[in-house]
């Protein structure tokens, strides 16, 4: 067995040590059996996130032992209509991990690896070797031969697939472009559509050691620079900046933007020199524009009543974009929607009307500000990366289209270009991940797994992934073990120290894949003899190496995990792959076909999608309520936790009201309707229904209501086929469909929904409660 290279539980010692989360360096002790937390010194804008840690340690809500669904246990693997509704098991851990050797031996004699989907889609730890994904990915590959995985992401899954095609690397475009420094420095003018809301920004894969992005903000509006928001949330920039809000309607925001450039060709105030040397298609987008293919001019007047905006006010914006060092950004959540392609697209073609892209400060930043790691600086130096070896299963799906697998194996569907073909999957096995989080319709997403022959997942706590599970193995939470803070775009390095001894039974993930390697003949291939200790000492070589090369302070391993940190070079702010093709386009062409941008792709457009043409097009607003789902719905990200991790903290727990999440609503819209703050209300629509607490806010769009992601799945009665969430989960009420055939991204951040006062007895909450049938006696 491969064992959990931990320290002693501290107790009455006063010895912080480091630590790193994603949403922060920061340090921790214990003392007297609490966890005491405080973020990283030099830290000037700290995320309170971290205070989920303390109660969240030791809560009711881990998992203590190895569990297996009783009917499971007694009936065999197969499909079943029972998970998420069954009594567990415990069982010791060399039962759990015989019986689930025995499984995945099966499954791989009689389906092959292509029978087994690796979902490790999840934020689980900052630690550069815990890391779930790569732990889980080198386990099937090397244990049982391979595994269908999963492309592109919930969060920018429309703009991985479009970027490439129309302006070339994705992750270029985000990690290396405009800086914040750069912002602070040389923008006059930020149009954000979508804003750029701080409680994105604090959150980075790998760690976040300085939260810079309000100070840069700040620094940028001080010296005068012009935000706008664009967007129904005015929460969406700080208040710091003194942006102008442009409350515009949910998904409208191409036909913005088309208006936007609309009137900056027909003034001739944009940039016909930089369209021409550095683009391509623009003359067929620009007879689009102008009503000459279709008859309808993408003008002001017409923009106005899809938008919301008055057309003065967009002629008069386009007015002040023009001649000025301006910067678009487009937030991930505009193209988490239907047609999401669309704005993503559509706000290149405007930074290129306007000429700006590729100087300092100013052009397209995609998404900056969606997470810490976007406008930073890149590193010089290779960080530590847990190998996954090579999947030979070629066999993948975009990642939002788990259900749609599950429904319809052998089934074909569209995407980027071509015809592929849903597995038959017979087994999931999960870990560091929550789809009952990010997914979109849960009830959905139950009549999914329920086709499986078996479900296994790796948890720290009773997650609705956990009680939908057939193997349910106790995981380790990050301070209870060792590991190397590390993110590409942050310069210092973290150890990681184990502050806590593991709870209950649970083990590192690293520790489980061990024996179940064992078991199936590979323990030597996936462990190569290491332990966790010797793995950190083997991952953090090539950054020493690298660093010595250079010339630059370069500890041994020892000295580097009894430090503070490691400071790491960073790459010069040059603007990327952008600014040196701006600068000589035909030296440094894009990674495009034609190696420009491109306004109009060919390669789309033979791909012959309709709901994604070969240029930006408006095609309707996909979001428009009725008198059965008379509000819009925003299922953004929270302010109190990352996605759903650690929602039993204390800092999250603190932002609901009766135990409920809070829904944000336009006072008029609630006189309108009965209702008062505080209230309990109901939502509701085809898919599902959830409860939660009302707080109204002059802040919001009338028509519009805003209810963050992440609560726990807390159905009332789990037997039901659409049980009541009474925790207010917004994904029981979200579509899941693509974004388009070309993308097939997630669409979770809009919908339309029906609200009422909920007047019935509130119904108890359970989401963080370990299912009765577990409980000792003394317990219960």
């Amino acid at each position: 067995m491969a064992g959990n290279d931990t320290t002693r539980e501290e107790r009455d010692t006063d010895g912080f040590r480091p630590h790193s989360s994603h949403w922060g360096v920061f340090s921790a002790r214990m003392v007297d059996g609490r966890l005491e937390v405080k973020p990283h010194p030099d830290d000037p804008d700290p995320n309170q996130i971290i205070d989920n840690f303390p109660a969240a340690l030791r809560h009711r809500a881990r998992i203590t032992h190895p569990m297996v669904r009783k009917g499971w246990l007694e009936n065999g693997p197969g499909p079943d209509q029972m998970r998420g509704r069954d009594e567990f098991v415990s069982v010791s851990w060399e039962t759990a991990l015989d019986l689930l050797a025995a499984e995945l031996r099966r499954v791989r004699d009689v389906a092959g690896p292509g029978g087994i989907f690796g979902g490790s889609y999840g934020w689980a730890s900052a630690g550069r070797f815990h890391h779930a994904q790569s732990q889980i990915h080198r386990f099937l590959t090397i244990a049982c031969g391979g595994y269908v995985g999963s492309v592109t992401s919930y969060s920018s899954g429309a703009s991985q697939v479009l970027i490439p095609h129309i302006m070339g690397d994705y992750e270029g475009l985000t990690k290396r472009n405009v800086t914040w420094e750069q912002v602070a420095e040389h923008t006059d003018i930020v149009l954000a559509f979508g804003g750029m809301a701080l409680k994105n920004a604090m959150v980075a894969g790998g760690g976040v050691s300085r939260h810079v992005e309000r100070g840069a903000m700040q620094q940028a509006a001080d010296r005068g620079c012009e935000f706008v928001l664009a967007s129904p949330l005015r929460a969406d920039l700080p208040d710091e900046v003194g942006a102008t809000w442009l409350p515009c309607v949910p998904g409208s925001d191409t036909a913005l933007m088309m208006a936007l450039v609309h009137t900056l060709v027909v003034e001739e105030r944009h940039d016909r020199a930089f369209l021409d040397r550095y683009t391509t298609g623009w003359p067929i987008f620009e007879r689009y524009l102008l009503g000459e293919t279709d008859g309808l001019p993408k003008d002001a007047e017409w923009a106005a009543p899809i938008t919301g905006i008055a057309a003065a006010d967009i002629v008069s914006l386009a007015r002040r974009l023009a001649g000025k060092r301006s910067l678009m950004v487009v937030a991930h959540a505009l193209q988490r929607a239907e047609h999401g392609e669309q704005p993503v697209w559509m706000g290149m073609v405007l930074s290129a009307a306007l000429g700006q892209i590729g100087l300092p400060g100013g052009g397209y930043a995609y998404a900056l500000g969606a997470i810490a790691y976007y406008g930073r600086r890149t590193n010089d130096v290779p960080i530590p990366t847990f190998p996954q070896c090579r999947n030979p299963i070629r066999d993948y799906i975009p990642v939002a289209r788990i259900a749609d697998m599950l429904l319809h194996p052998g089934e074909t569907y569209r995407f980027n270009g071509e015809t592929r073909t849903y597995p038959t999957i017979k087994l999931v096995y999960w870990a560091g991940g929550n789809p009952f989080h990010h997914h979109q319709d849960l009830n959905r997403l139950r009549q999914a797994l329920a086709k499986l022959d078996t479900m296994v997942v790796h948890e720290s706590a009773w997650t609705a992934t956990a009680r939908h599970a057939d193997i349910v193995l106790p995981a380790t939470m990050t301070l209870e073990r060792q590991d190397i803070g590390a993110s590409s775009n942050d310069p210092l390095l973290i150890p990681m120290h184990a502050v806590a001894n593991p709870h209950g039974q649970a083990r590192d993930d690293y520790a489980i894949f061990a024996d179940l390697s064992e078991r199936l003949g590979a323990g030597q291939a996936f462990t190569e003899g290491r332990t966790v200790r010797e793995w950190l000492v083997h991952l953090y070589e090539p950054t020493r190496q690298a660093l010595a090369e250079n010339g630059l302070p370069a500890p041994n391993f020892d000295a580097f995990f009894e430090s503070e940190g490691l400071v790491l070079p960073q790459k010069p702010d040059d603007g990327g792959y952008l600014r040196a093709f701006r600068e000589a386009p035909d030296t440094h062409p894009l990674t495009t076909p034609s190696g420009r941008l491109e306004i109009y792709s060919q390669t789309i457009a033979s791909f012959g999608e309709a709901d994604c043409p070969g240029h930006p097009t408006w095609l309707g607003q996909p979001y428009v309520p009725s008198a059965e789902t008379p509000y819009v719905l925003i299922s953004n990200q929270p302010r109190t936790r990352l996605h759903s991790q650690l929602d039993f903290g204390d800092h999250s727990a603190a932002a609901k009201h009766h135990g409920r999440e809070v829904l944000t609503m336009n006072p008029q819209d609630a006189a309108k309707d009965g209702i008062s703050e505080g209230d309990i209300l109901k939502l509701s629509n085809a898919r599902g229904a959830c409860l939660a607490t009302v707080r109204l806010s002059e802040g919001i769009r009338g028509g519009v209501v805003q209810l963050p992601t992440g609560a726990w799945y807390d159905p009332e009665d789990p037997r039901e086929e659409k049980p009541l969430c009474v925790h207010g989960n917004p994904n029981v009420l979200t579509r899941d469909i693509g974004t388009s055939a070309l993308a097939q991204g997630c669409t979770g951040q809009l919908t339309t929904v029906r609200i009422e006062r909920f007047n019935n007895p509130l119904p108890k909450l359970r989401a963080f409660e370990p299912p009765e049938e577990f409980l000792t006696p003394s317990e219960r």
